[in-house]
């Protein structure tokens, strides 16, 4: 199949989804009001509740919930073929990803900007609500110990992205100081960013950096993650306007212009290059030895990039307390989805079609697990080499570059969040923390967690299995409290029940089946085993409490917006 038909036939769906069936979810379901006044102006304060641009607050949004996942994720599950992952990331994305996403924002900007674990405890119950955050305290401790250890393996592996990478946050700072306080109009500023960025990469190939073989003892990995850890404690503190929106804003507009290389690749190779089939099979019916079965791992393989419950902790956790308006929730939401789902099929067309030959591509999946990051960098490398002849090491740098910044927004906005988490937790238990003792707290057991199995980070990868399976599992208890605030508003709840039951089933079943994997008695994985038991548990808790929860909802007496805002302000 050519790659042109398979990138006209993924955006087709993407344009449809964003089009027509975003806009029905806004009218119909979640019904956006433009003259509802949203936490971001109700409780302005500058440094979180800040009302924001929605172009500079999708960026934001999108960025935080992008990560490296949705290239990793797509790169790893192509060992099944390209059919079964593209069928995922199109479909999945904008009937699943896309209204999970809009509703948590819109649910939490109508409860003060809430988290999604906090409206728990009001749609489902105090018990509910508990293992809810206890889902989301471990998801976000994985987040935080796999990216840290991602970015970390691309900056020693290529050194040219280094520069590009650290100088980002000084274009970001000045991005922010040309908005907020000098008022600058937004086009121009975006443009003096992206180009400086732009020459930042071109300067970082030029001059590649590379961390000293030991330092006070310590390997360049482990004095990576370090110093990634101390950017991120940072960063979560300091105003969002100041580092994480221009960050974040300025990071996405370069990805679509990554992504219009990459896209424009794929056509100029076909039509003006030497360009030629997709070199992977569409199905894959010769795996190698010790693969796991298409279903479900597939569904849990491929979180971000087609529904993840991390964007409904993002979404509610920070978004929604920077939305402008409630109309501009079908942009920052259901669109942010869109752009993740343009990522991972953007990973799909470069490791699918970037390979020269089925031998290549082939040898990158001789092993379940092996490709990466690493293989989307290649893939895509070649691919921008033969489309548009950019230089094999400038492509590899952009594209790498392109990765390590999308890691990062999501790593620093994770540090944040959890820092919100762990002071929540500390409230429950009548310990009140500031920001700096709960950011501490937080890099202390991301860190922990990381350096776990090794200083070389082997403990952030060691988690990787469970963390798309758990990040699936959040999506189904997200789309529980959405379903259950549905039902108490007398509209129609199916849009969220569906990929509700589909998204539990299948990724309950992988948890099961990973369970026995790690419980095997040649070798059990107590670490992993524990983790898995703990999810596993909660999530059954929290679906008993959430079925009793839509009952109930369907008996009480209809509840309006008003009533919703009454008792969000009698619950502050």
């Amino acid at each position: 199949m050519s790659p042109v038909l398979l990138l006209l036939l993924g955006a087709a769906i993407f344009a449809f989804g964003y089009l027509f069936y975003s806009k029905y979810l806004s009218r119909r379901i979640y019904r956006l009001d433009g003259g509802f006044a949203t936490p971001a102006h109700e409780l302005r304060d500058n440094v979180d509740y800040v009302p924001t641009n929605r172009f500079i607050l999708w960026g934001h949004h999108f960025t935080s919930v992008a990560g490296a996942a949705p290239i990793v994720g797509p790169a790893i599950a192509m060992i099944w073929g390209w059919l079964p992952a593209f069928l995922w990331v199109t479909i999945g994305t904008i009937f699943f990803a896309g209204m999970h996403d809009l509703g948590s924002l819109w649910a939490s900007t109508r409860n003060r900007g809430q988290t999604i674990a906090a409206l728990s405890a009001r749609y489902i119950g105090r018990r509910g609500a508990a293992l809810f955050l206890l889902v989301i305290f471990i998801l976000g401790f994985m987040v935080i110990a796999a990216f840290s250890v991602v970015i970390t393996d691309l900056l020693v592996a290529l050194p040219s992205s280094v520069i590009p990478s650290w100088g980002a946050i000084g274009v970001a700072l000045l991005v922010g100081v040309a908005i907020y306080k000098l008022r600058w109009p937004l086009i121009p500023v975006t443009i003096v960013g992206v180009a400086a960025l732009y020459a930042l990469i071109l300067l970082g190939d030029r001059f590649p950096v590379s961390m000293p073989d030991s330092f006070l003892g310590l390997e360049p990995t482990a004095l990576w993650i370090i110093v990634l850890l101390v950017y991120c404690g940072i960063a979560s503190v300091l105003p969002v306007w100041v580092l994480l929106q221009p960050r974040d804003y300025i990071n996405g507009v370069q990805l679509f212009i990554a992504l219009i290389l990459l896209y424009g690749a794929v056509i100029t190779s076909a039509f003006f290059g030497s360009g030629h089939e997709l070199v992977a099979p569409a199905i894959n019916t010769d795996l190698p030895a010790g693969t796991p079965s298409i279903l479900p791992l597939l569904f849990v393989t491929i979180a971000c990039g087609a529904i993840s419950g991390f964007h409904g902790v993002i979404a509610s956790g920070t978004t929604a307390k920077q939305l402008n308006s409630e109309t501009d929730a079908r942009f920052v939401g259901y669109f942010g989805a869109v752009g993740e789902g343009m990522l991972a099929l953007g990973s799909i067309l470069a490791i699918a079609g970037g390979y020269r030959t089925v031998s290549e591509w082939e040898e990158v999946y001789s092993k379940f697990g092996d490709a990466g990051v690493q293989s989307f960098v290649e893939g895509g490398g070649m691919l921008l080499e033969t489309g548009i002849g950019l230089p094999a090491g400038l492509s590899a740098t952009v594209l790498a570059t392109m990765a390590v910044l999308f890691a990062a927004t999501t790593l620093d906005t994770v540090v944040r969040l959890m820092r919100y988490v762990v002071q929540e937790i500390g409230g429950n238990m009548n310990i009140r923390l500031s920001k700096v003792p709960a950011t501490v707290v937080v890099l202390v057991l991301g860190g922990g967690l990381t350096f776990s199995q090794g200083m070389s980070g082997e403990g952030g990868m060691r988690i990787w299995p469970l963390f798309g399976t758990t990040n699936q599992l959040l999506a189904a208890l997200t789309l529980i409290v959405i379903a259950v605030i549905l039902i108490r508003k007398r509209r129609n709840p199916w849009p969220a029940l569906i990929p509700l039951a589909f998204v539990f089933v299948l990724s309950f079943w992988a948890a099961i089946e990973q369970l026995v994997s790690f419980a095997d008695p040649a070798g059990p994985d107590w670490l992993l085993l524990a983790i898995d038991i703990v999810i596993i548990g909660s999530s059954i808790l929290v679906s008993i409490e959430g079925i009793a929860a839509m009952r109930r909802a369907a008996k009480e007496p209809p509840e309006s917006d008003r009533a919703d805002a009454e008792l969000a302000e009698q619950q502050k």
